[in-house]
């Protein structure tokens, strides 16, 4: 199969039909096999029924169905298990998204050998109140990653097959999945211009706790991609230093405590300085974190992952 189109979805019933007739429009001209995958996160709207009555009216209408609500990330999950085409592409199903960018992304993967190839909103059509935490988060995670995107949350992006069977997507880590494929070691990451368009029905399922819960998932996502399989390096490298900061800091109150006994100057109780109690805090937090180290080192080293690797081709 060329081509596999994956529309996570919630509660979008007034869309995905127009959304649908769109793709359409687009990709039979090009005489592509493709498939579109609907997943509908748990809607409580018709979205579900709409979803239904496409796949009776063509064949490369699909669809999946959680239950309950999710997340984005549970959806694309499981849109990625099911997807066969050579090539995916996830886009949003509120219209925002245009189709019209899908061939020139899947040429930029084809052609110039991307791995991923991420949409840019460049122009808006979003409220202050939405792209300027987008913009700090967006910088945030340029510096901490390293990847020169502009715009690792949006939700138009193309992959190589191998990329998206290679990469575990879970929570709510849908805004790194750049970042997860580059620690994954897939390197030719691209960006296009994509056109925003305005929302056409309904208002965003998305508030101010996302870029909280951003924030808080990219920490997660850097630890666990550098110390998730070694956590002693970053737990005993600071508990060692800590114990040692807080013992140097002990040790000289007592020989300085020392000095002045024996050149018989009065000097206040070692007990009486409050630079005694933090060095005290100081090798307690660090002996803690040291353990702290051992215990996930224990429970890393019992992991049934603890030696799973990447392996892009073997020669036998």
């Amino acid at each position: 199969m060329d081509l596999s189109i994956i529309v996570p979805l919630y509660n979008e019933d007034e869309s995905i039909k127009e959304l649908f007739a769109w793709i359409r429009r687009v990709i039979d001209p090009l005489d592509w096999y493709y498939e579109v995958i609907f997943v509908d996160d748990g809607s409580t709207d018709a979205s579900w029924e709409v979803v239904r009555e496409l796949s009776k009216e063509s064949d490369a209408a699909k669809g999946i169905r959680f239950r309950r609500n999710y997340g984005k990330s549970a959806a694309l999950f499981c849109g990625f298990e099911a997807a066969r085409g050579d090539i995916v592409v996830t886009m949003d199903a509120d219209l925002q998204d245009s189709p019209e960018e899908i061939p020139e992304m899947v040429r930029m993967i084809r052609e110039e050998k991307y791995d991923l190839v991420s949409g840019w909103k460049k122009k808006r059509f979003d409220p202050i109140g939405k792209t300027l935490p987008s913009k700090l988060f967006n910088r945030t995670v340029r510096m901490v990653s390293g990847i020169k995107l502009h715009d690792f949350n949006c939700g138009l992006k193309a992959y190589r097959k191998e990329v998206i069977k290679n990469i575990e997507v879970y929570g709510e880590m849908h805004r790194y999945i750049p970042l997860i494929a580059k620690q994954s070691g897939f390197q030719h990451i691209g960006e296009k211009v994509v056109q925003h368009q305005e929302r056409k029905y309904g208002k965003s399922k998305f508030g101010i706790e996302r870029t909280i819960k951003g924030f808080l998932d990219l920490m997660s996502v850097t630890f666990i991609s550098k110390f998730g399989k070694r956590p002693m390096h970053l737990f005993g490298t600071l508990g060692t230093l800590m114990f040692l900061v807080g013992f140097g800091s002990a040790f000289w109150l007592g020989v300085r405590k020392l000095w002045y006994v024996y050149h018989d100057i009065s000097a206040q109780l070692v007990t009486d300085s409050p630079y005694f109690y933090i060095s005290l805090v100081s090798m307690i937090l660090g002996t803690q974190l040291f353990l702290t180290g051992f215990l996930a080192e224990l429970v890393s080293r019992n992991s049934s992952e603890r030696n799973s690797y990447q392996v892009s081709e073997q020669i036998d």
